[in-house]
């Protein structure tokens, strides 16, 4: 091992030691989104036909007075992107703490990034 490698090595033992368990964790969030093939949300921007991955962190079912709503929060570590599925109550599988990857067009909603009924594939609990 040379001596940059080993300084480089250490200065990653380093910053895992000093950060925090949030910083932690999105590192790894955005590492798991790469390997899936997603782009980072951080990245897309409005119209752009993205693949997506990451954990939702809320699920909410919104009544609305003619159509239904179900919205999810997708972190991947960069930034969050809202998946609206119009017409539906419930969706088995889609839970706060799951891990998927979503596909489709972004649109901005109040300066927040957010898909309409995007595909997506749960990935397998970890």
């Amino acid at each position: 091992m040379t001596t940059d490698e080993s300084r480089v090595s250490l200065r990653r033992i380093l910053q895992r030691l000093t950060a925090s368990e949030a910083e932690i964790e999105a590192q790894e969030l955005r590492r798991e989104s790469a390997e899936c093939g997603g782009i980072p949300a951080q990245q897309c921007s409005r119209g752009q036909l993205v693949s997506v991955a990451g954990r939702l962190r809320t699920v909410v079912y919104t009544p609305r007075t003619n159509l239904p709503t179900l919205e999810a929060d997708l972190y991947d570590g960069s930034d969050v992107v809202t998946l609206v599925w119009l017409g539906r109550r419930h969706i088995a599988g889609i839970e706060p703490g799951r891990h998927l990857t979503a596909r489709g067009r972004v649109a901005l909603r109040d300066d927040r990034k957010v898909i309409y009924n995007p595909y997506y594939e749960l990935d397998s609990p970890k």
